[in-house]
């Protein structure tokens, strides 16, 4: 078993107050977890209103199938942001 995980840093230039990036990235969570089933949270930089961090987490059977969630998690945090994705680090952990 296998658990991939990956971290997205989103810049958000247009938003001026935490509470208006706090609205973007819950939309953005509830989304994800929604649709991938996957374990997403604010990881970091949560103090900056212009730079959101998504951690996200899921288990996979093989290797595969762990890149494959990634790239689906990525493409659709993509779509669906209107923020710009400065940032993306990818790992796959044997356990």
């Amino acid at each position: 078993m296998l658990i991939a995980t990956v971290k997205i840093k989103i810049h958000l230039p247009w938003v001026h107050s935490l509470k208006e990036k706090r609205m973007v990235v819950k939309s953005l969570i509830a989304k994800l977890c929604n649709k991938f089933n996957v374990s997403v949270a604010e990881v970091d930089e949560q103090d900056i209103h212009q730079i959101a961090v998504i951690g996200v987490a899921g288990l996979a059977g093989d290797a595969a199938m762990a890149d494959s969630v990634i790239d689906h998690v990525l493409n659709f945090a993509e779509e669906n942001t209107e923020g710009e994705i400065i940032g993306v680090e990818r790992e796959v952990i044997s356990i």
